[in-house]
């Protein structure tokens, strides 16, 4: 839906491009002693338990000594049990005999690379990976965004021949904009030409589909070869967005040449910042037209998490995304005066060669425009420039990069409101959790003289990913209530992909890049539009809900990081898309345009809206009733009235054995959250003599009591002895 770029501006409102990560902050130390993971498995659940001193002492236990600064690194307390430490081998050997202690291992400092999304989803590059490359070649994926930079290495034709017969589109990208036989089209609905002057559509076209180009990175940082799920298969781009935003009258037309021009998938990383009703949103409206000719539209959830019911991509016919770190993060460090180190968030690429600079506080700063309290935030016009310049300026608020320039200062430290986020700066910046925050304040209130370095980012190894970025819009569902939301996560943290030389990667950013890190939901958007383009490359005549339905099923179970509804499927949906599962989901979920009328139906929608969204004249049939829980969805979920109450809830789900023939199922539920569900399923067993056979069968859900702050759950796996065919299933309330 749009990048996010740093915490003080968004370039495109409707956007939703984010620059996030959640990390831990070890990393090697150059000394005798080395960075270790101590490992101690789940939290205790006993109410006296206190990790961070548990940690402690046993560090103290190990090393022999009293006081341990400088020892512990992080400590982890939330998800998970364990901590990080500085141990020499011997101290290591001790630490890894202790009771309570699972494994220990050293902290990888790993080369930064793109490739890390693909690779962490298993989706090797070259021979690795099973590819289908003849189809591949005809299979066009639609980008609906900011444009594209044709020159862009990721978009080469090199080797490529020439578009498929079935291709009926264009290239009107304007003027100096040429296509090739990878960028076979380009339709400009702005004014401005399809070159992308922002940067925001040529990094998600080349997520999803652009070439293998080695030896990339963001000045020296992710260095590696950056790629796209299906880099043999073609891109068109659909420029819709300027600075000032996305029309609807734009997107409408982007959709109706994009399904005319014969795309196979069609990833739109835009949207509102909360749900519409479906006959008001462009984006809803377009891809039930895409679904009903055979096109699956991958969209993005959104960047207002983490609150409740923020998830604006919500029709059932669009497959929508979450954002989730993979198992690399990016850190910056401070190095204070007195040495001690403070791990923070940015993509940093200015090396400063490890020199101190003068620390000056925001308040200490103040100009007679304002309070304290405001200056301690860097407002604008807060600051007096002559005791800011030259020196590293420290702010209670990202407010401070408004203003950092103006005032002459050479760095920016500040305490970042998203600790999960690494932004990109146009000068040397780190971005401080609350407490390393409050670290460096203390510092600078006790010492005279305070000095710090901001050091060049580090890459590390993130053990807890998959995590659902803190950005990434939540559910529940606000138009389609009994429909799970988003539906599915995949990598949008800190993703390294093609930029546009003519954007800034920061704002009030005069450098020029060809690649850059960007975080967001519209990240992870084009990551899952690669897998459902993969998944086609296999199966051309698989519908679109046959595709959603196999990535759905096929997910990994994800714990989001939090509290409260935010920490449940309403963050992630069915898991984390996995693309080598996705081709052998072993069942289906079939749907048509015909079952989502009949959802309509079920939502009360009358005849002349029914038109608005499907263009064809529609009668529900007042003798049948619908219920939009009964939709032939891969998740099913259903929202009850009354908290306080028993209730007992029924799905009417259909598969189609798209496995083998002569199989048989047998169902198993496996709990989640929230107050215990009983689940029935009958049939509990499914026999298929063919292929592309269906059987149906009902799920009953009791229970009672429910939550009003957390949703109960469970899963359906239908299971073969080689596939594993699951769906979440969610009850909730907010009475």
């Amino acid at each position: 839906m749009g990048k996010l770029r740093a915490p003080s501006s968004c370039l495109l409102s409707c956007l939703l491009v984010l620059f996030l990560s959640s990390v831990s902050a070890v990393t090697d130390d150059p000394q005798d002693r080395q960075v270790y993971i101590v490992y101690m498995g789940s939290l205790p659940s006993r109410a006296d338990y206190t990790p961070m001193s548990d940690h402690m002492s046993i560090l103290q236990e190990v090393t022999g000594e009293s006081s341990i600064e400088g020892r512990l690194v992080r400590s982890y307390k939330r998800s998970f049990n364990g901590f990080a430490a500085r141990l020499t081998s011997s101290e290591l050997k001790r630490v890894a005999e202790m009771e309570g202690v699972v494994s220990v291992f050293p902290n990888k400092m790993l080369q930064l690379q793109t490739t890390a999304s693909w690779d962490f989803m298993g989706l090797k590059q070259g021979t690795r990976t099973k590819r289908n490359l003849s189809v591949e070649s005809d299979t066009i994926i639609g980008v609906i965004d900011t444009g594209i930079t044709p020159e862009s290495d990721s978009f080469s034709d090199k080797g490529f021949g020439p578009p498929p017969r079935k291709w009926k589109g264009v290239c009107s990208g304007g003027e100096n904009f040429t296509c090739n036989n990878k960028l076979i089209g380009a339709k400009d609905y702005t004014s401005e030409g399809a070159r992308d002057t922002e940067g925001h559509g040529t990094h998600t076209a080349s997520t999803a589909a652009g070439n293998a180009v080695a030896d990339t990175s963001f000045f020296g940082i992710g260095n590696g070869t950056v790629r796209g799920a299906v880099p043999a298969s073609r891109i068109a781009v659909y420029k819709v967005c300027t600075p000032t935003g996305c029309s609807s009258e734009a997107l409408l037309s982007a959709f109706d040449d994009a399904i005319a021009d014969g795309v196979d998938i069609i990833t739109i990383s835009i949207g509102g910042k909360k749900a519409s009703k479906f006959e008001n949103d462009p984006i809803a409206i377009g891809a039930f037209h895409a679904m009903a000719k055979g096109v699956l539209t991958v969209t993005a959830a959104g960047n207002s998490g983490p609150q409740n019911s923020t998830v604006s991509a919500v029709a059932p016919w669009m497959l929508t995304v979450a954002a989730s770190t993979t198992n690399r993060g990016f850190v910056t460090k401070v190095v204070l005066g007195n040495n001690k180190t403070l791990v923070g968030k940015s993509v940093n690429a200015f090396d400063m060669k490890g020199k101190k600079y003068s620390l000056v506080y925001g308040k200490s700063a103040a100009s007679s425009a304002c309070n304290v309290e405001t200056a301690k935030l860097c407002k604008p016009g807060c600051l007096k420039t002559s005791l800011v310049k030259g020196k590293i300026l420290v702010c209670g608020s990202p407010s401070g990069l408004k203003v950092v320039a103006s005032v002459g200062a050479i760095a920016i430290i500040y305490k970042t409101p998203k600790p999960d986020v690494a932004f990109v700066h146009p000068l040397p910046a780190s971005g401080l959790p609350e407490k390393e925050f409050e670290s460096l304040v203390s510092y600078i209130e006790t010492e005279d003289s305070p000095q710090a370095a901001v050091l060049k980012t580090e890459a590390i190894f993130n053990r807890t990913s998959p995590t659902i970025g803190s950005f990434s819009s939540r559910g529940p569902n606000t138009i389609a209530v009994d429909i799970l939301k988003p539906d599915i996560t995949a990598p949008g943290v800190e993703i390294l992909a093609a930029y546009s030389p003519d954007g800034e990667p920061s704002e009030y950013d005069n450098r020029h890049v060809k690649y850059s890190v960007l975080s967001g939901t519209s990240m992870s958007c084009p990551h899952v539009a690669g897998v459902a383009a993969y998944v086609k490359t296999f199966y051309p005549k698989w519908s679109p809900s046959m595709i959603q339905s196999a990535i759905m099923t096929t997910a990994w179970r994800v714990n989001a990081t939090g509290t409260g509804m935010a920490s449940t499927e309403f963050a992630y949906g069915s898991g984390h898309v996995d693309p080598i599962a996705s081709l052998n989901p072993g069942l289906v979920y079939e749907l048509n345009k015909a079952d989502h009328i009949a959802f309509l139906c079920s939502m009360n929608y009358t005849s002349s809206i029914l038109k608005i969204i499907s263009g064809e004249t529609i009668t529900c049939s007042e003798e049948k009733e619908y219920q939009a829980r009964n939709l032939n969805y891969p998740s099913m979920s259903a929202k009850l009235s009354r908290s306080d109450n028993s209730f007992t809830v029924t799905f009417n789900r259909t598969v189609t054995n798209v496995g083998t023939p002569n199989s048989t199922y047998h169902s198993k539920i496996v709990p989640g959250h929230g107050s215990k569900l009983s689940v029935n399923v009958i049939p509990s067993v499914l026999s298929f003599k063919t292929v592309n056979e269906k059987q149906s069968f009902t799920v009953t859900v009791k229970g009672r009591d429910l939550d009003s702050e957390l949703p109960s759950s469970a899963n359906l796996i239908w299971f073969d002895g080689k596939h594993n065919v699951r769906s979440p299933i969610v009850v909730y309330t907010n009475a």
